[in-house]
């Protein structure tokens, strides 16, 4: 029985840390990073490339829209 309640302590206490504001935050940014950062360091410009890429578009298509409806 107190083998079970510490199990279950435990647990617990691993729940809390994972739906932890901070730890969600840090799991994300570590996420985020990953995706534009390889492990050694260096930045993977495909991936950089293609977000600047739907950036520019969006902010194209935007302008157009605005020119038009003058």
């Amino acid at each position: 029985m107190d083998a079970t309640r510490a199990r279950l302590a435990d647990t617990i206490d691993q729940l809390l840390h994972r739906a932890s504001p901070k730890t969600i935050v840090q799991r994300e940014i570590t996420t985020v990073r990953s995706h534009f950062v390889a492990p050694d360091g260096s930045p993977r410009t495909d991936n950089i490339l293609k977000v600047v890429g739907g950036v520019v578009g969006v902010v194209a298509v935007l302008a157009v829209i605005r020119a038009i409806t003058r």
